[in-house]
């Protein structure tokens, strides 16, 4: 068997872990054993894992997620935070996001709102898609910079490209007036199109008023409740009870 020539062709092909595979089944007995098509089957199998990973990778990479680690495995739920199993079971098909259906999050301040959002952005990516974390201070922040520099229209279109934006925190602050534009810019890009999941201390019920300006507020929670599926997180702060266990 001409293996050095042929591993260099599935080098030159870019099929490394393929060649990896079909190297390691050299090497054991059981797997030599194996009909052809079995073999091509793991080899083929082998090759597909490995460029699932580089591109979750890159996906996760360019999403920069506040908590990389987040992931819908690692949810737990206790019975006094009252999270909705068979609704995360349902967002977990990504089905949502298919859908052009946002997500809403809300609960007191350390009741893993945020870890909520990273995970399901996670899966996102996991999925396929395209995602982006940000908290909402820093994204009208980043506006901000980009309308004094001439890149607005450029930085509004790449938010309109992503498959799922996480604006996390939203409603810590008041509203400036550009604030609500930009937001309504953002949103009316991505409606029907895009995803968006927004964490909040607030109430939806309580958005319009904390808006401020009741024609922006009406386009902005049309846009962003019209679809949405909503979570409410209770119990204590999960960062406080960390302390108390550390």
């Amino acid at each position: 068997m001409l293996t050095a020539p042929t591993l260099e062709k599935l080098h030159a092909l870019k099929l490394d872990a393929l060649a990896a595979a079909w190297t390691d089944q050299q090497q054991h007995a059981d797997a030599t054993a194996l009909a052809f098509d079995e073999r091509l089957g793991l080899l083929v199998e082998a090759e597909w894992i490995a460029r699932e990973n580089k591109r979750l990778g890159r996906a996760l990479q360019e999403a920069k997620l506040k908590l990389p680690q987040a992931c819908l495995e690692a949810i737990d739920y206790p019975a006094r935070r009252e999270l909705d199993k068979a609704m995360i079971r349902q967002l977990a098909t990504c089905r949502w996001v298919e859908e052009h259906h946002n997500v809403i999050l809300v609960g007191a301040t350390g009741v893993g709102k945020s870890f909520v959002a990273c995970a399901l952005a996670h899966q996102a990516c996991r999925k396929g898609y395209r995602a982006l974390y940000r908290r909402a201070s820093r994204l009208f922040h980043e506006l901000l910079l980009a309308r004094a520099d001439g890149t607005y229209v450029r930085v509004l279109t790449k938010l309109a490209r992503l498959d799922v934006l996480v604006i996390d925190d939203w409603g810590l602050a008041p509203v400036q007036d550009q604030e609500r534009r930009d937001l309504l810019e953002i949103l009316e890009d991505r409606y029907g199109t895009r995803s968006t999941i927004v964490t909040s201390q607030l109430p939806p019920a309580q958005w319009h008023e904390h808006i401020g300006d009741a024609t922006l507020a009406d386009a902005i929670c049309d846009r962003l409740l019209h679809n949405a599926h909503r979570l409410v997180l209770k119990g204590p702060s999960r960062r406080k009870e960390a302390k108390l266990d550390s």
